[in-house]
């Protein structure tokens, strides 16, 4: 069997599966893909061992049987052209900040920042790109969650960035300090979303996706401490799906920037001036 065919089998097989999607891939065939050039490495004209084959069939049954992600099974996921490891302790890396970062967070950023903040770091992804975008800042990687907080340790080890990102244990910014730069991708999954998910996203941290009745219980407490955590002309940078509506109705006086991502008002943008002063440290 050619890896063409073989393709076209999982892809088929996928299909009539009828899985979600949306952890790194948006079809079948996608998925399909990834799967194959994980196990090989490649996607040519050529026949896989037998050995090879049966890994590609046992993933794909798995994938079908127990609708775990495709990225949990292969321990890999990726944003852009890094990779990064996740398991079952992690939600699966899908952030559109990361559409951001390429351009160093052009025109928003004045400067590079010299310390950086990924609150709600969960695999550590964000992090990681701060710190390879950024070379001369410091970076802390916040969750409150000590299993989310290894697998970052992972990913920062892999990347060769421990003398420049540190793992931090806190919940939210309580135990923070001051930064140029915050990134957040919070939970932000609406009560009634929560109850209508699909198997494959019920296998992901549910402290990783609930916040609440209208999605805004962890973004409302970030933009209450944001301010204290910020430097003088500072940015916080969060990412908050598809509650645009309910956030500008919520927060009707600040003047929320929406960068371009390939979701539009996926991601609002705030200096550290235009935040409510707050009451607690977030």
């Amino acid at each position: 069997m050619k890896v063409s065919e073989l393709l076209r089998r999982t892809e088929r097989a996928f299909s009539r599966a009828k899985l979600h999607y949306g952890h790194g891939t948006h079809s079948a065939r996608e998925e399909a893909a990834w799967l194959i050039s994980s196990v090989l490495g490649f996607l040519l004209e050529r026949e896989p061992s037998r050995k090879q084959q049966r890994v590609i069939e046992n993933l794909a049954r798995r994938r079908i049987r127990e609708r775990i992600p495709l990225a949990y099974l292969l321990n890999e996921a990726w944003l852009g052209e890094h990779a990064f490891y996740v398991d079952r302790r992690v939600i699966v890396p899908r952030s559109f900040i990361a559409e951001l970062l390429r351009d160093r967070l052009a025109p928003w950023l004045a400067k590079e920042p010299r310390r950086a903040l990924d609150l709600c770091t969960g695999s550590g992804c964000l992090a990681v790109l701060l710190a390879l975008s950024f070379e001369r800042a410091r970076v802390d990687a916040a969750d409150l969650s000590a299993a989310a907080l290894q697998v970052a340790r992972v990913n920062i080890r892999r990347y060769g960035l421990g003398r420049r990102v540190r793992t931090l244990r806190s919940d939210l910014m309580r135990k923070t300090g001051k930064y140029d730069l915050i990134v957040t991708n919070p939970p932000y999954v609406t009560a009634r979303s929560m109850a209508k998910l699909p198997a494959e996203y019920r296998r992901e941290p549910a402290i990783a996706l609930a916040a609440g009745e209208d999605g805004l219980d962890i973004v409302r407490r970030v933009l209450d401490g944001a301010r204290r955590h910020l430097s003088p002309g500072g940015l916080l940078v969060c990412e908050i799906g598809g509650n645009r509506r309910a956030l500008e109705r919520a927060y009707p006086r600040l003047e929320f920037a929406w960068p371009e991502t390939s979701d539009p008002g996926a991601v609002f943008i705030l200096r550290r001036e235009q935040l409510p002063a707050g009451a607690s440290t977030g």
